[in-house]
């Protein structure tokens, strides 16, 4: 070995040992500095390829990219929401799950611009599911959202070969604002199932469509079923108040599908001459009629139908008692806490539930210990119905949260689901919970998560439809 003055040295010298240590020093540094710029440039390159694929709409190659890498590599955030995005492109949530783990470390606030995304596209990527309750649960979901952008979605959706899909993709466009240009929408009203033509009627009813007045006018003229009754109420919104007479007349026919097509919506129009035969309605001879009416006196809100929801919440049949006393909390008057705290001790859990309900909605928090026990019913829809009790509560104490996070993870997915949809009307603390449940194993329970995160980020005020304020 040559030492540094040129001559034969001894590896064992003293002087040997520290010159070779500063040497490797000095290579290590050199060489750490050449593969650190180098890891700088392969980063930046992979970032600028992914950006270049991303532009043009190659969002395979992105993700192709992104999976391709070594173990290990350390990928830029910008690389990562390119992936991200690419997966939600392709309709691919799981993975583009998996990349706002790491986008969004815990503890750390949600980023609204990739979770809205994301949930979108745990709904949308089931609107073709071979399943029917899920392509029904998809479809639901975008009803209760209301989203022009789904536009396409939606007037796909008027296509499928199931009923309830169609009819809520129609809920769905009137809901978005779609229902007055869209011409997919009107010839949906050829539609075979009555459904979903009532579906069409009722859209183009809200959104005012004056050029369909003569249809429905005919329409009104010429059905003899239920058609008929939401075509007078379409033309009543509209401004043919006179056909509200139409209406009350039809809640007093002797076919029970007019009377309960028209006490449900004389309860939804709220007009004070209405209240009458809605109060009546309670004494039908038919359990369902009378389940009806209850429904539509609470629907109705007025505090004068607090007697005929009295007489109800004594009826032979549980789901009119169960109604009834859900209505009761509607009303907002304090006095009804007497009589639902009875109910609340009734053999059957359905008129408990209701009585649940209706003390939450009129702010006694008494109830929550009800609800909670409740969630722990051995019948799954008994827990639904505490879960979904539990979702009028905006700012739920923490035993509440605890009954929701416990029904989140129950083994029948119906529970599940009511509890993911609660959360919808919880605060945004609710995020981690309902991230995770976007992993569930069922996609019914998945998109009622995904349909919860996006009420919050989009309506971080409101409450969901389906719930009242306490």
């Amino acid at each position: 070995m040559v030492n540094a003055g040129g001559g034969k040295g001894n590896p064992s010298a003293p002087h040997a040992v520290p010159f070779f240590s500063a040497t490797h020093l000095v290579v290590t540094v050199l060489l750490g500095s050449v593969i650190g710029a180098h890891a700088v440039a392969t980063a930046s390159s992979l970032e600028s390829t992914a950006r270049e694929l991303f532009k043009l709409g190659d969002y395979p190659a992105v993700t192709a990219l992104y999976q391709t890498q070594p173990a290990g590599t350390a990928f830029s955030t910008e690389f990562l929401r390119l992936a991200f995005m690419s997966y939600v492109r392709l309709g691919r949530p799981n993975e583009a799950l998996s990349i706002y783990t790491r986008l969004v470390q815990p503890g750390q606030p949600d980023d609204p611009a990739l979770l809205r995304p994301l949930a979108l596209a745990v709904i949308t990527g089931h609107v073709r599911d071979p399943k029917e309750p899920v392509r029904i649960a998809a479809y639901t979901a975008l009803a209760e959202l209301g989203l022009p952008e789904t536009a396409p979605i939606l007037e796909d959706g008027l296509l499928d070969s199931a009923i309830p899909v169609r009819a809520r993709a129609i809920e769905a466009m009137g809901k978005a604002g779609l229902a007055k240009h869209s011409g997919a929408l009107r010839r949906a009203l050829g539609d075979p199932a009555p459904t979903v033509r009532i579906a069409v009627i009722n859209a183009l009813g809200e959104a005012k469509a004056q050029d369909m007045v003569p249809h429905l006018l005919e329409i009104s003229r010429k059905e003899d079923g239920p058609e008929s009754v939401f075509a007078d109420a379409a033309l009543y919104r509209m401004g043919r108040t006179d056909k509200l007479n139409a209406i009350m007349s039809a809640a007093t026919l002797p076919d029970p599908d007019l009377r309960m097509a028209a006490i449900g919506m004389l309860g939804r129009l709220k007009h004070p001459a209405s209240l009458a035969i809605l109060s009546r309605a309670v004494y039908d001879p038919l359990p369902s009629v009378r389940a009806f009416a209850a429904g539509a006196l609470g629907e109705f809100g007025s505090p004068e139908g607090t007697g005929a929801l009295l007489h109800a919440i004594g009826d032979e049949t549980a789901m009119v008692r169960g109604i009834a006393a859900a209505s009761l909390g509607k009303l907002g008057v304090p006095d009804n806490r007497p009589v639902l705290q009875a109910l609340a001790r009734d053999a059957n859990w359905q008129v408990r539930a209701g009585a649940v309900e209706g003390l939450l909605r009129l702010g006694d928090f008494s109830a929550v210990p009800l609800a909670i026990a409740l969630a722990r019913h051995a019948d799954p829809s008994a827990r639904g119905a505490a879960a979904q009790a539990l979702g009028l509560l905006s700012n739920a104490p923490p035993q509440a949260r605890a009954a929701l996070e416990t029904l989140l993870q129950d083994q029948q997915p119906y529970p599940r689901l009511m509890a993911a949809k609660a959360l919808g009307n919880s605060s945004d603390q609710a995020l981690p919970l309902l991230l995770k449940t976007l992993r569930d194993s069922d996609a019914t329970v998945r998109i009622a998560a995904a349909t919860s995160i996006l009420w919050l980020l989009e309506r971080p005020s409101a409450r969901r439809p389906s719930s009242g304020s306490p």
